[in-house]
């Protein structure tokens, strides 16, 4: 799994498409919007990486948000006048609760906002009238899977690891998916693995998995996890592959079509491949890029208008967040230029 990544790398690729924009953004007003959001995105962020936690969820919301509008323009799904946004798009609320809890809500699907629209052009949800908890939204980003912000159970990405597919062939998809909780491997139970797996719907529509050797409960036989020593585990889960698939020996399947099968269920951050958790109200998962977006606008609203909340929040003596938000901003920074890249080729593919 990523911890670290080449942002400098990542601006050189974006960078380099700007002489050759991607997709719609080749030509007209959408060429020149793509390198001049680019160009304010990439400024944006070395301003932030100069600057303390007290001020950088500014810069880096804003540089995330002028990338959004590079996205739109080079979006093939977006035609006409529909790349361009207006607005924000997602709004913040509750200021006066704990930091958890503060709130977070959507433009309605179809408005020009800068999130509903981005959302659009990668298959995320919005979501309007019932909001989301700011926790919930920070889970759902593989750089915080250690750094909770409460005690409460949590809905995090499961990590699986494209190598365990394998290249032979083989009638099941069949890979460790990681970072189970220890809250459902101490249940032990197979009921306690579904009940967790409810939320990670293409997870739950699993085949089988691999379970402990007690011969006496056959296939009521509990889960059998692999612990890490740092908390949490994996397990092993086959899937049935798609009907058609199974062009190798005997009409097994191929490794390639296994892989292809794997990422259709996933999400992809940053080169390595997550089930994410779908939140009500949501009826599917939220793109890892459309999570950073939630999180950082609702930082950047703190700085901005409660300076004085904010500086009691980052305050390392004072404040048990201090450290998480310190270790998110230090991600962002890294990370963010790598997922703008890699899903301005998604969006042009």
């Amino acid at each position: 799994m990523h911890s670290d990544l080449d942002a400098d790398e990542a601006w050189e690729r974006l960078r380099a498409s700007r002489s050759d924009p991607p997709a719609r953004a080749n030509t007209g007003s959408r060429r020149k919007t793509y390198s001049a959001a680019l160009e304010q995105a990439q400024q944006l962020f070395h301003a932030a990486a100069v600057v303390g936690p007290a001020t950088r969820p500014v810069p880096v919301f804003y540089g995330l948000s002028q990338a959004g509008r590079a996205i739109a323009a080079a979006a093939w799904s977006l035609k006409g006048d529909a790349w361009q946004l207006e607005s924000h798009g997602i709004k913040t609320t509750g200021f006066h609760l704990p930091f958890p809890d503060i709130e977070i809500r959507t433009d309605p699907p179809g408005s020009q906002g800068s999130f509903v629209k981005v959302s659009e052009v990668l298959d995320s949800p919005v979501w309007e009238r019932d909001p989301l908890r700011l926790e919930d939204v920070w889970d759902l980003l593989p750089p915080n899977l250690r750094y909770p912000l409460t005690t409460r159970d949590r809905l995090a990405p499961l990590y699986v690891d494209e190598v365990s597919v394998g290249t032979h062939e083989h009638s099941l998809l069949s890979v460790y998916v990681c970072d189970i909780p220890d809250r459902v491997i101490d249940a032990g139970s197979r009921e306690a693995l579904a009940d967790f797996l409810t939320s990670y719907p293409a997870v739950a529509q699993h085949e089988s998995y691999v379970t402990t050797r007690a011969p006496s409960l056959g296939s009521e036989a509990p889960p059998e996890y692999r612990r890490y020593d740092h908390g949490g585990g994996e397990m092993a889960i086959n899937w049935q592959m798609p009907q058609g698939a199974g062009t190798g020996f005997d009409g097994l399947s191929t490794g390639a079509e296994r892989l292809a099968h794997l990422r259709a269920m996933t999400r992809s951050y940053a080169g390595d491949r997550y089930f994410l958790p779908t939140l009500p109200p949501m009826k599917r998962e939220l793109h890892p890029l459309m999570a950073w977006w939630a999180v950082l606008y609702a930082l950047s609203m703190l700085s901005r208008y409660q300076p004085a909340v904010w500086g009691t929040l980052i305050s390392v003596d004072n404040s048990k967040y201090a450290v998480p938000i310190e270790r998110l901003l230090e991600r962002a920074i890294n990370h963010l230029p790598v997922l703008i890249a890699d899903t301005i080729t998604e969006v042009s593919t």
